[in-house]
């Protein structure tokens, strides 16, 4: 394994999509969200430490996860826990595990990654990351990894490849033409009919002297306000440069504008589960098309439902049909998997209820 070899995971996300499951205080990536024994940060590390040298990943996310990512990944270092005091998206996250990253080894490769997705083909997945690293280490590019998409998710990024020009002697990478968030399902269709578009799976890899060129060329403000930092900087320098720092994806900040971003296929399965309905689709089914995730689960004259409840409860179902079923500190949830914006919007209507009635008292 590399010593040079650097990992970013990004786990500041709240999780929302999974309520009552997640929640603020303890958001989807502290969740054995599959039913494994294993939360997804705890599985996205032991992948990343497959390619990376365990005291080489470092993990940037908020204030209020900081004790919890040390509790589920014991023996880290401090250094390898960046707690932001605000959310501003993933460039100023990235900037900030960077300038740390710099600072200890000037040579570095980094590859960054969500903290929360799922990956199916764990061989796949370090052949594809420790053979973009090795080109990333000796190119002035950055290289992005796109997933065969199999259905036109509009809730997905989509990257463009350049399928008439890949990169010889290298025959899997391509030129990236365009970055597209989330489009409306008919372009969706158009993208996945003209073969050339890919899921954005949100892992970029690039040299530590690329990823510092590129802020500043794109992101000067950013770059200006995190390259300094270092592991002694005080946290109230920290909390200053965030209030004042831009919010922005690194996707739009870099991606969208750089001329020297290319991609590979991967060759691994990828989804972001991002709503109930994508855990389905990503869990093992019984021959009556359910998900039954965690819990004892009786059920009659059911299909297509996921369950997800405590080890130690007990669910008796009869004659539902694509439901989602879970609960959690007492809250129980019953609603359709194919109504997920309105189980958001309700679950936002509860929380600020929950708000409103701490504040009367």
């Amino acid at each position: 394994m590399d010593k040079n070899n650097y990992c970013i995971i990004m786990a500041g996300g709240p999780g929302s999509r999974f309520w009552p499951l997640s929640t603020e205080e303890h958001p989807k990536q502290f969740i054995d969200l599959l039913g494994i024994g294993e939360t997804m940060i705890q599985r996205t590390f032991r992948r990343c430490a497959q390619i990376c040298p365990r005291e080489n990943i470092i993990l940037v996310s908020s204030d209020l996860y900081g004790d919890i990512i040390h509790q589920q990944i014991p023996g880290l270092a401090d250094y390898q826990v960046l707690c932001e005091p605000t959310r501003r998206n993933t460039a100023p996250c990235i900037a900030y595990a960077a300038s740390i990253i710099r600072r200890r080894n000037p040579n570095a490769t980094v590859f960054v990654s969500p903290s929360d997705h799922f990956i199916s083909g764990w061989d796949d997945y370090v052949e594809d990351i420790s053979n973009a690293m090795d080109i990333a280490r000796n190119n002035k590019w950055i290289i992005t990894l796109g997933a065969q998409p199999s259905n036109p998710n509009t809730k997905y990024g989509y990257i463009q490849f350049d399928e008439e020009l890949p990169m010889p002697p290298i025959g899997n990478l391509h030129k990236v033409l365009t970055f597209t968030e989330k489009p409306p399902v008919e372009v969706a269709r158009q993208f996945i009919c003209s073969g050339e578009f890919f899921w954005n799976v949100g892992i970029f890899i690039w040299h530590i002297d690329v990823l510092i060129d590129a802020y500043r060329q794109y992101l000067p403000a950013i770059a200006e306000a995190f390259f300094d930092l270092s592991e002694q900087t005080p946290k109230e320098t920290i909390d200053r440069i965030y209030s004042q720092c831009e919010t922005i994806s690194v996707d739009h900040g870099i991606m969208e504008k750089s001329d020297n971003v290319y991609g590979m296929r991967a060759s691994f399965g990828w989804s972001d589960v991002e709503t109930w309905d994508s855990l389905y689709n990503t869990c093992d089914h019984d021959r009556s098309g359910n998900a039954f995730i965690s819990g004892k689960v009786f059920a009659y004259d059911t299909r297509d439902c996921v369950v997800h409840v405590p080890n130690n409860k007990t669910v008796v179902l009869q004659g539902l049909d694509g439901y989602v079923v879970t609960e959690q500190n007492n809250t129980l949830m019953i609603c359709r998997r194919d109504q997920e914006e309105r189980h958001v919007k309700f679950m936002s209507d509860v929380e600020l209820s929950k708000i409103k009635s701490k504040n009367k008292h």
